[in-house]
């Protein structure tokens, strides 16, 4: 199975496919990592980053997309536009779509760090591969 990691942050978006199982896994597409949005996108702005998600999506023949849970209440939570890249993905995507919690990544990566060994350096492309690794079977 082909799994795409999705960390919604702002107006970007960080991915990171994996595929495989989790004791078994490696990168597939590792030069793409980043979509965006404008700040204050227009109509042709989301259509335009959707198809690029999509076509991510076709040519890496992805089965399921994980994005992360975004905090509805609080400091940090989710501003308009990961809330704008959220919405346009439920409803336009080609595939299935999960969402993971970040206290779910968090004890996960207490469990099975060992597994981890093709994690990226970076934060948000870390958590991207945290989303990814969590629907690996």
């Amino acid at each position: 199975m082909i799994i795409a990691g999705l960390f919604l942050k702002a107006n970007e978006v960080r991915v990171v496919t994996l595929a495989g199982e989790r004791a078994s896994h490696s990168l597939v597409a590792p030069k793409v990592t980043k979509f965006s949005l404008p700040k204050n996108p227009a109509q042709a702005d989301v259509a335009v980053f959707i198809e690029q998600v999509n076509t991510h999506i076709g040519s890496n023949s992805i089965d399921k997309v994980v994005l992360n849970r975004r905090a509805t209440t609080g400091q940090g939570a989710g501003g308009a536009g990961t809330f704008l890249m959220e919405g346009a993905m439920l409803a336009r995507c080609n595939v299935e779509i999960d969402f993971i919690h970040p206290a779910t990544l968090r004890a996960s990566d207490k469990k099975h760090a060992e597994l981890k060994s093709c994690r990226p350096k970076t934060v948000d492309l870390g958590k991207a591969y945290d989303l990814a690794f969590e629907c690996l079977s």
